[in-house]
């Protein structure tokens, strides 16, 4: 169980099989409340309607919008901008790794991964968060 915080999280990938393996991981977060969006029209949906999300676990390849068109509206949009973004992808060049940072992500994995590698990540984001809101003494 992690000793860290994290009260809501938005999960957007077209697969359902990747939504329950994302929960797996997330269980470990007492109290995380997990939503659920299958492209990125449904998470701008999502992000409309909830308050304080805190983490959102984002696929590139989607249909209707996919993960690098809503990366670039919400780098747009002040109320969304601070909240980190793990991309989860089969795109694993580079160039895809740095396109993805310059539009926000906070951290990059590769499909396919180790649970415990995500977990991880997960981890060092959610401490960066903690670190950069102490810092400026404001609390998403």
């Amino acid at each position: 169980m992690s000793t860290l915080n994290l009260n809501k999280v938005l999960i957007v990938d077209d697969s359902k099989l990747i939504h329950q393996m994302y929960k797996l991981v997330l269980m470990r977060y007492k109290n995380c409340t997990l939503m659920d969006a299958m492209n990125g029209l449904e998470a701008l949906d999502v992000l409309s309607r909830e308050n304080g999300i805190d983490l959102i676990l984002l696929d590139i390849n989607m249909p209707v919008m996919n993960g690098v068109q809503l990366m670039e509206k919400l780098k747009k949009d002040g109320l969304y901008r601070h909240i980190p973004i793990i991309v989860i992808s089969t795109e694993g060049k580079e160039e895809d790794t740095i396109r993805a940072m310059k539009l926000g992500a906070w951290g990059y994995i590769v499909k396919p991964f180790k649970s415990e590698a995500l977990y991880e990540l997960i981890e060092k984001v959610i401490t960066k968060k903690s670190s950069a809101l102490m810092e400026t003494g404001t609390r998403r």
